[in-house]
């Protein structure tokens, strides 16, 4: 089962009752449905893919309009062959559009009535209904946190970004085939969303992981970076011996400078130390107070020495 689809099972085991009822099925009817009309009158045609869902739309319209349903399963004419979950509601169409905010005089309309999600409780049903109707969320062993709901319309997505701003939750909308796709990156915000919907074992699952990857990636950039400076200062120390042997075969280190024969010893002494350790163990040799730089410095010098020297030989070699 997917991470979708187990939050999609918590949401749709919580039982919804009074206005959060009827906030929840108006998004999960007016994202689900069509219309049919014959001599009979209006029916409302529901389908979705996950079995939870249907149960929920099942319960919440049987529950608060009773009248007669039909139920039906097909399935996809696709490669997966996923199931299709039917529900046909044979009586009190406009009724029961009516009651959930969705048809009014001017007929039927783009986003649920503001009496719908009148209270915070109320958005947090309406929100839930919409994950459930048309809502996906990466896994969280993913580094790309996304989560999404496909709107019926414009206006509704519009609503929704609304409704998410009430519980500072910042989505934003694109256009994806031609249907309003309303979207959240953040994982900090992902979870918060899921708390809304009372998503509860799904957002431990996703925090956990989510925290334990994240702690494992900066062990792993720490690690790096010690790695990269591990290197740098062999590296570094490296060139500074070949300098020292240098000046050992040609007879100069006793023409250097009193500083710099300190280096040269320093280093001969401990080659695998990092400027920060040869200052340490200078300043308690000397009682001198040297830092990183400053030893850094020597070796600057000790090596354009070496380096003008070379430049010297070279310049008596072509004469």
């Amino acid at each position: 089962m997917s991470f979708s689809a187990e939050v999609k099972q918590e949401v749709a085991s919580k039982i919804m009752e009074g206005n959060d009822a009827r906030a929840e099925l108006s998004a999960l009817i007016q994202m689900n449905s069509s219309l049919s009309f014959s001599n009979q009158g209006m029916t409302i045609l529901v389908t979705v893919e996950n079995a939870a869902v249907a149960r929920t739309i099942y319960r919440l319209v049987k529950e608060r309009y009773g009248g007669e349903i039909s139920l039906f399963v097909k399935r996809k004419m696709n490669l997966k062959k996923n199931r299709i979950y039917g529900l046909r509601i044979l009586s009190g169409a406009p009724v029961i559009l009516t009651d959930l905010g969705l048809y009014s005089s001017r007929g039927l309309l783009e986003k649920p009535l503001r009496r719908i999600i009148e209270t915070d409780s109320n958005a947090r049903a309406y929100l839930a209904g919409a994950f459930l109707a048309a809502g996906s969320v990466n896994p969280p062993e993913t580094t790309n946190y996304h989560l999404e709901i496909t709107a019926a319309g414009q206006e509704q997505a519009e609503f929704m970004i609304e409704l998410m701003e009430r519980f500072d939750i910042h989505a934003k909308v694109t256009q994806r085939r031609g249907k309003s796709v309303v979207y959240v990156k953040s994982a900090e915000k992902i979870a918060d969303f899921m708390r809304i919907i009372e998503a509860s074992e799904a957002v431990m699952n996703f925090e956990n992981i989510r925290i334990s990857r994240d702690f494992t990636n900066s062990i792993t950039r720490l690690n790096n970076v010690d790695i990269a400076n591990e290197m740098r200062v062999h590296a570094a120390a490296a060139e500074q011996l070949e300098d020292i042997r240098y000046l050992e075969e040609t007879g100069q280190v006793d023409l250097l400078t009193r500083s710099l024969k300190e280096a040269v010893e320093l280093r001969k002494e401990f080659p695998d130390c990092s400027y920060s350790e040869l200052a340490v163990i200078y300043n308690q040799r000397t009682g001198k107070s040297t830092g990183k730089s400053g030893i850094r410095h020597k070796y600057m010098r000790l090596h354009e020495y070496v380096e003008k020297l070379k430049e010297g030989k070279k310049g008596s070699e072509t004469r």
